[in-house]
């Protein structure tokens, strides 16, 4: 069964053309397409904010454990243990749990005074210059080294672990992603977890070596080797390239809006809601997708077992229905609830320290360079399709 098509209307999320701006396509899928289907890459799509919702909570209908990108999903790979977002109950319970230990409210509050001082060496040296980067001298640093003191990594060599897990959500300009079984294998952590099995440290990687656990037989035991190192290299992920995406859509939508970013300048106490209108507004993931595993009805039609459903977060953030003036980028607004860092099981564990990142990082930002103007002519927004944001946002201050 495919779903009828308007001709002119298309939306492909491998087309650099369309998520240069994806939002006027979001709105006519919403209005005349809810319900969309795209033939030649064989997916269905839902862009309003009521049916993206109900299926990131029907977990049963629709599966997790065939992963979450469309490519993942089509190449049907067994997924290793422990990568969360490619999970369904009752693992996924379990392991969430354990991961989870990452993310408690004392570890990402002890986590504030570092990022500040992390803001700071990036931000300081660029005082007085005529400009600055906000992916290469601030995006690019401070989500990395955060994970990597969260984890344990070596300062010296969290470069390396950034670039690894940019790389895996990377893909060709106008292509889709290459999947391969080792797409989230993390043995590039191998080294790290020798060294701290035989040197524990208060960090999470010592947490994850030591804990016990029943898993999903009954059966209490410790991690394996293999799982741990799946585990650590999803939290390494999980909040590295969307975070330092977060920053540099700070950067373009308040140079685009000059008026609230003096509004920021003039009260910081203001920074909190804008960070979750940016989240709202510039989504840095912008859908999601989802193994359909029994016949659905969506939208009065029905979407067959076997289908791939894409849900367009960054549509749904933006539907009138939910959001009046959704378009509108606004600081002030009550924003309510988005669903940037999804919902229901899969709820983004990392959630607090995105938005603790976030805030500092504007705070300080703000507080040095009031005003910047991006230098268009050097900016560049990334090819890749499973995420959205800029690879360089040049800036200048003076």
């Amino acid at each position: 069964m495919t779903v009828a098509s308007t001709s002119d209307l298309y939306y492909d999320p491998y087309d650099v053309a369309i998520n240069g701006d994806p939002y006027p396509v979001y709105r006519r899928l919403r209005e005349e397409r809810p319900l969309y289907y795209n033939e030649p890459h064989d997916f269905y799509a839902v862009s309003r904010f009521d049916d993206v919702e109900r299926g990131l909570l029907d977990p049963e209908t629709y599966n997790s454990g065939r992963g979450a990108i469309i490519e993942v999903i089509k190449a049907n790979i067994t997924m290793p243990p422990g990568v969360l977002i490619f999970e369904d109950p009752p693992v996924h319970n379990i392991h969430r749990r354990l991961v989870s230990r990452a993310f408690t409210a004392r570890r990402v509050a002890e986590l504030e005074g570092k990022i500040r001082e992390l803001c700071a060496r990036c931000l300081d040296p660029l005082v007085g210059s005529t400009g600055f980067d906000f992916i290469a001298d601030l995006g690019a640093h401070v989500p990395m080294r955060t994970i990597g003191m969260l984890l344990g990594i070596p300062e010296a060599d969290q470069a390396a672990i950034r670039d690894h897990v940019d790389a895996d959500l990377r893909t060709r300009e106008g292509q889709p992603m290459r999947v391969s079984e080792d797409l989230a294998s993390g043995a590039m952590f191998a080294e790290y977890i020798d060294w701290r099995a035989e040197h524990p440290s208060d960090d999470l990687m010592t947490e994850l070596l030591q804990v016990e656990f029943e898993d999903e037989t009954g059966t209490v035991r410790v991690l394996s080797r293999n799982e741990l190192l799946t585990f650590v290299n999803v939290i390494a992920g999980a909040g590295n390239e969307t975070t330092g995406r977060l920053i540099g859509w700070a950067g373009k939508v308040l140079a685009d809006h000059p008026d609230q970013r003096r509004d920021l300048v003039e009260d910081p106490s203001l920074i909190p809601n804008a960070i979750e209108e940016l989240l709202r507004y510039e989504p840095p993931g912008p859908h999601v997708a989802r193994y359909v595993a029994r016949d659905v009805e969506v939208q009065g039609q029905t979407v067959p077992a076997g289908s791939v459903m894409l849900f367009l977060v960054a549509s749904a953030n933006r539907d009138d229905r939910h959001v009046p003036d959704g378009d509108r980028f606004d600081i002030h607004r009550q924003i309510g609830q988005h669903l940037t860092f999804g919902y229901g099981i899969h709820f983004c564990m990392g959630s607090a320290l995105a938005r603790l990142e976030g805030r500092i990082m504007l705070h300080e930002v703000l507080a040095r360079f009031p005003h910047w103007e991006v230098d268009a002519d050097n900016a560049r927004l990334s090819p890749t399709s499973t995420v959205r944001g800029w690879e360089a946002l040049p800036v200048f201050t003076s």
